[in-house]
């Protein structure tokens, strides 16, 4: 029974990490003010360009590059038609998610006559786990051996890096210059300009840091959890990870929760396929493959409190002239 408590955490963690980097991703965008719908676009835009590349260069770290590239490219894209432009923050990111859906497969039938996909990775081509220092040696002591063998180690980089981003983000939303600066501009943009400081200066970092983390959470999905691309493989998570930046209340901690339960109910609809309870019966697995989703609109229909955005989220600014 622990044993498989422990496989279900196992799990919770490998599903959440694309997840807590595109919640993350939305954080930076949407405390500066932008609103970004995009973030399911930008993560399956990066996991092509990773399994692509990954496939030509045989090299993960390649991958991983185009999938920065591919994603900071959409962030700027979005940046310059709502930043610059001033235009509509949703339609420009439903605009983003849908030309990239339609273009990942059309360059894949191109390029690798797959049917849409990209070739299978192996080798340097993906990232592997990592087997942390003693892991097998502690592997037979019993509890604390199994949760360090089993829960900690054994994750590919990209695990690692996820979590460790979620108290990195605390520290520089909260604790540097940039951090305060960008908070203001989601907060009171005007203000922020009257103090001579650039209200698009801002917010074009904070798109291009949000591209970056899509970017690693598409590849993520192409080169680590998987060996390719597939059609759609984002599977609505950009959709998800905003679920949860708006039920963790644009804060990087209960952010990071969010993402661990949506990641754990979905875990455990994986353990339950096949499963009879007793009474109950065998379960069908989209009953619990849709609670998360379930889950997401009663919690935001109140049951945690109202979710307040930051002030000028999704406005257009207009420098005030003297």
């Amino acid at each position: 029974m622990f044993e498989t408590i422990i496989l279900i955490l196992d799990a919770t963690l490998r599903v959440s990490t694309p997840l807590i980097l595109a919640a993350l991703a939305g954080l930076f965008s949407e405390r500066s003010g932008i609103v970004d719908i995009g973030l399911e676009g930008k993560m399956l835009a990066g996991a092509f360009a990773a399994a692509a590349a990954a496939a030509v260069f045989g090299s993960a770290w390649i991958g991983l590059m185009f999938a920065i590239l591919a994603s900071v490219a959409l962030a700027l894209v979005h940046g310059f038609a709502c930043i610059t432009h001033r235009g509509d923050h949703i339609v420009s990111g439903v605009a983003i998610n849908t030309i990239v859906a339609g273009l990942t497969v059309t360059l894949g039938l191109d390029w690798f006559d797959l049917g849409g996909q990209t070739p299978a990775l192996s080798g340097d081509g993906r990232f592997t786990s990592i087997t942390l220092p003693f892991a097998d040696a502690l592997a037979d002591v019993p509890v604390m051996g199994l949760i360090y063998s089993e829960l900690i180690s054994g994750h590919n980089i990209l695990v690692y890096l996820a979590f460790a981003f979620v108290p990195a983000t605390y520290w520089v939303v909260y604790k540097t210059r940039f951090g305060l600066r960008l908070r203001a501009v989601g907060e009171n943009p005007h203000a922020v300009d009257t103090a001579g400081i650039s209200v698009a200066f801002v917010r074009y970092r904070a798109v291009i840091i949000c591209g970056i983390l899509c970017g690693l959470a598409g590849a993520y999905l192409s080169t680590a959890h998987n060996a390719g691309f597939l059609k759609d493989m984002s599977a609505g998570k950009g959709y998800m990870a905003l679920a949860a930046l708006i039920f963790g209340k644009w804060r990087p901690v209960p952010v990071l929760l969010a993402c661990l339960l949506f990641g754990f109910l979905d875990a455990v609809a994986v353990r339950m396929q096949g499963v009879a309870l007793p009474g109950i019966g065998e379960i069908p697995v989209q009953a619990i493959e849709v609670l998360p989703y379930v889950l997401t609109v009663l919690l935001l229909a109140g049951f945690i409190g109202k979710a307040v955005g930051p002030k000028a989220i999704g406005k257009p600014y207009v420098k005030e002239r003297a």
